[in-house]
């Protein structure tokens, strides 16, 4: 299935299109159906104001990267680090062009940081979902590189989701005899990503980073936002990904 339908089917089955269909059902039915009708339209505002609610979001995010940790560098642990894209910042005015968006760059920073204290090669992967002219991959490289003075051993440009991702990066470190690497992306899809490269044949030793925190939690992490929303949606969108993964096992 195409990166496009995926995602549109994705987008009906995730907030808030499908909160606003239920609602719209119940409306549908408002006349002919009454008591259904209330059920449906207080279900949807509920979850809505429930999934908008930072404190409840948080907590589902939490319970998703379960308890933060770091790696001990001192032993190495595995021989390659993988680094996944997390998506692109088209048409950026003031880099002239395509580029790495803020969440690819938290993950490039950490495998930065990574690469500095092992010393061990680094494979970026992400391919052009969108048909744009480059590569997640080669806009990573570009900048480790030139950011972050770190050299990119290889890159794979040709994915287009995480199971791809993990199934051409078997590809490329194969030729080399490698399995055991360091796997590198946000903390809240680690679980999904260690589930799709192990099954393509990598002994994987997480790397997460852009963990869920909070400095303090007071009357606000109560009032619903946009944000909050949009957390809930991540959480959604790893749950069904991984239900997904388990199914086509």
């Amino acid at each position: 299935m195409s990166w496009f339908f995926t995602n549109l089917i994705g987008t009906f089955l995730l907030p808030p299109l499908n909160l606003l269909l239920i609602a719209a059902l119940g409306l549908w039915l408002w006349h002919s159906r009454p008591l259904i009708a209330r059920i449906l339209m207080t279900t949807a505002f509920g979850l809505l104001w429930l999934l908008s609610t930072p404190y409840f979001a948080e907590t589902l995010l939490h319970g998703l990267e379960g308890k933060p940790f770091v790696n001990d560098t001192r032993r190495p642990q595995a021989d390659a680090i993988v680094v996944l894209g997390g998506g692109t910042y088209f048409h950026a005015p003031e880099y002239g062009g395509d580029t790495t968006n803020k969440d690819t760059l938290e993950r490039l920073r950490y495998a930065a940081k990574l690469y500095r204290e092992t010393l061990k090669p680094i494979l970026v992967t992400g391919g052009a979902p969108l048909g744009n002219s480059t590569s997640e991959a080669e806009q990573m490289k570009q900048v480790l590189e030139h950011e972050f003075n770190v050299p990119v051993q290889w890159s794979e440009g040709a994915s287009d989701n995480t199971l791809e991702n993990a199934r051409l990066c078997r590809q490329v470190l194969q030729r080399v005899g490698i399995t055991r690497i360091y796997l590198v992306t946000h903390a809240s899809h680690m679980p999904r990503a260690v589930q799709a490269f192990q099954a393509a044949g990598f002994q994987v030793v997480p790397a997460p980073t852009g963990y869920t925190t909070r400095y303090r939690t007071d009357l606000l992490a109560f009032v619903p936002n946009a944000y909050a929303l949009r957390d809930s949606r991540i959480f959604l969108h790893e749950l069904i990904g991984m239900l997904w993964y388990q199914l086509k096992s």
